[in-house]
C-alpha cells in the first residue's frame, strides 16, 4: 500500500466569516491548511501524500475539516480541529496513515488533536465489494 497515492483532503470554507452571502477572508480552514503546508516543506513524506484543498466537505458543524485518503485503505474524517497547534499533529497522523497497510488509526495512537475530532471512519472499497450487497 505505500507505492498508492495517499491524499489529505482540507475544507478550505471551514469557519468561513460570511457577509451579505459573501465569503470575507481567509476562513480557518485555509489558515490551517497554510500552516501544515508550510511545515511539509521538510516533510519525509512530501510527494508521497498529496494535500489538496476541497472548497467544502459539507461537515460545516465540525469545522475545520481534513480526510485521509487512499486505494484500499480506510477513509477518515477529522473536525472540530483547533487552527493553532493542529498542523504538526496532522502531518503526524498522516504519517501513522500511511504507514498502516490497512489505514487503520487506533484512538491510542492518534495524537491528540485527532483523538476527538473523528467525525467518520468510511471503510475501504474493496470491503464493501466483498460483502456483494446491492441495493435499489
Amino acid at each position: 500500500m505505500l507505492d498508492k497515492q495517499h491524499t489529505l483532503f482540507f475544507c478550505t470554507t471551514c469557519a468561513s466569516v460570511w457577509q451579505n452571502g459573501k465569503r470575507v477572508g481567509i476562513s480557518e480552514g485555509e489558515q490551517l491548511l497554510q500552516r501544515l503546508q508550510e511545515l511539509s516543506q521538510g516533510w519525509e513524506l512530501r510527494g508521497k501524500f498529496s494535500i489538496q484543498a476541497v472548497e467544502c466537505m459539507s461537515a460545516c458543524n465540525r469545522s475545520c475539516v481534513i480526510a485521509f485518503v487512499a486505494e484500499g485503505k480506510s477513509t477518515y474524517l477529522f473536525g472540530d480541529l483547533p487552527v493553532d497547534g493542529c498542523a504538526s499533529a496532522v502531518l503526524e497522523c498522516a504519517s501513522q496513515y500511511y504507514t498502516k497497510s490497512d489505514g487503520l488509526l487506533p484512538w491510542s495512537e492518534r495524537p491528540e488533536p485527532l483523538k476527538k475530532g473523528i467525525s467518520a471512519k468510511i471503510p475501504p472499497l474493496n470491503k464493501w465489494a466483498k460483502l456483494n450487497i446491492s441495493c435499489c
